[in-house]
């Protein structure tokens, strides 16, 4: 890939306050001398809160109504359809998705009408095969509004006993976002202490003079190491974002965070009265009365069988039918441009890991200093015929195959850059160190909206995050399918 050009203002320096040592207090958890609850140390792991004790309920109202209504000893294959159907069916549903405040009155709609669904498959199958003995239809809806109250009321005391436990023990929270905005949240929060939550300090990545407000002070933490008190003193494991997007460094310590164990929830307290959120509605739940949901980092669900399938399969089909392509290119090479035909040079992946890249070479740059640090643009240096056209084509790319098969690449994903440039880029740049959340790719969603050779590192860093946050296997397939029929294009990689 050639290099890019940089186009946006200098990184800014590093504060010195995230290397001092942090001298803002924080507010003692409660009860820290009754021994009912102990410290969490930085980037030790949290319980959280598991799915399985909702499937359970969700699986006994199932046998529970098929044992009242019907006779299992006849239906083992029911049985298990139901089961399966109504965990499938919930978990589309987002049933088991975390909720802040969850209510089993709420949910109480969509388990019905999975639970209908389910009971309608299973009245299906009855009667489609001989073998079995078909359900009546009283009898599928009666077992159906059965399992339906069975499930609510089991789910009802999941949440009641979670409630008791919270109320008396509320969860300490971090909330992350302008320290106006964040002080409103939390003190509104703290007037609700149904919600289990209780916030213990503001976390804002601009320096800020902490003011008393009417409700509780709270203190702004601004620092990594007034991060890591506060953390460790009060056995944070709730984190509530609000406000705009977190800057670069906000992001960072969120996945710190995340990983670690605690839960992260997004709080609008910026959506006007009489409007939705688009897309927030299903399963959303609200938190003192702000719209709350839960968030996931997204690189947690990137990592897929069915896409390492699909680049061992597609790579190693292609070696083997371009690899006369691959010889004739390598044979004109040596013959125009002497020995040395591939090119290697380290580049970060997958979680700022280095890893040795191929391409044809097409230029010689004057010593490895130069090739690792120098920003150069295609055509810099007065490259042959061939390798012009080699660039132009993206045919110096073809050996990069071999880092997929090898595993260091992907043949979607964001392009992979040299160590100096990365660093240098994720200082200027917001978001551009998550880039590496998953494996670098051949080609991404970024080179197909053109930015390639000489484009902007900022709209690069954006497509890469977008595509990251969206991955599916159906995208990858379109992306390598759009990739193809862009290399008749004369526009350089």
């Amino acid at each position: 890939m050639s290099a890019e050009r940089t186009v946006a203002s200098p990184a800014a320096q590093p504060r010195a306050a995230d290397h001092a040592i942090a001298t803002a207090s924080v507010i003692p958890p409660r009860g820290a001398g009754s021994g009912r609850r102990t410290s969490t140390g930085w980037g030790a792991s949290v319980r959280r809160s598991s799915a399985l004790p909702l499937v359970a309920v969700d699986c006994s109202a199932a046998l529970l109504a098929t044992v009242l209504l019907t006779d299992p000893q006849r239906h083992p294959l029911l049985v298990a359809l139901l089961l399966t159907a109504v965990t499938g069916l919930n978990a589309r549903a987002a049933l088991y998705r975390r909720l802040a405040v969850p209510s089993a009155l709420d949910e109480l709609p969509s388990l019905a009408w999975q639970t209908a669904l389910s009971w309608g498959a299973v009245g299906l199958v009855a009667a489609s095969f001989s073998a079995l003995s078909p359900l009546s239809l009283t009898a599928l809806c009666t077992a159906a509004a059965l399992q339906s109250v069975l499930c609510c009321t089991g789910r009802g005391a999941l949440y009641w006993w979670a409630r008791r436990a919270t109320r008396r023990q509320p969860r300490p929270a971090l909330v992350v976002g302008p320290a106006p905005v964040a002080r409103r949240v939390a003190e509104a929060v703290l007037r609700h202490p149904q919600a289990g939550v209780r916030p213990v300090g503001i976390v804002d990545e601009a320096p800020a003079e902490r003011t008393e407000s009417e409700g509780a002070e709270l203190p702004v933490l601004s620092t990594i190491e007034e991060l890591r008190r506060a953390v460790i003193q009060n056995a944070v494991r709730t984190v509530l974002v609000v406000g705009p997007t977190p800057g670069p460094e906000q992001i960072g310590w969120l996945r710190t965070l995340s990983g670690s164990g605690c839960d992260v929830w997004a709080i609008d307290a910026t959506q006007p009265p009489g409007y939705d959120a688009p897309g927030r509605q299903s399963r959303s739940g609200r938190l003192a009365g702000f719209p709350c949901r839960s968030l996931v980092p997204a690189g947690r669900r990137h990592f897929s069988i069915s896409k390492r399938a699909l680049d061992l399969g597609t790579s190693g089909i292609l070696l083997l039918l371009i690899s006369p392509v691959l010889l004739a290119c390598a044979a004109v090479l040596r013959a125009s441009d002497g020995p040395g035909v591939i090119f290697r040079q380290e580049r970060i992946g997958k979680g700022g890991r280095p890893f040795t890249l191929l391409k044809f070479r097409t230029h010689r740059p004057a010593d490895p200093h130069e090739a690792a640090t120098r920003w150069t643009v295609a055509g810099e240096q007065h490259m042959s015929p061939f390798c012009q056209f080699l660039r132009r084509t993206s045919l110096d790319e073809l050996p990069q195959l071999w880092n997929v098969c090898r595993g260091d690449m992907s043949l979607v994903g964001p392009r992979p850059e040299r160590p100096y440039f990365v660093g240098k880029f994720s200082q200027t740049y917001p978001g551009y160190a998550e880039r590496h959340r998953m494996p670098t790719g051949i080609t991404g969603l970024a080179q197909i909206q053109g930015l390639r050779g000489d484009t902007s590192i900022e709209d690069r860093c954006r497509f890469d995050n977008a595509y990251i946050d969206s991955w599916s296997f159906w995208q990858d397939l379109c992306i390598l399918l759009r990739t193809a029929a862009s290399l008749v294009r004369p526009t350089g990689s």
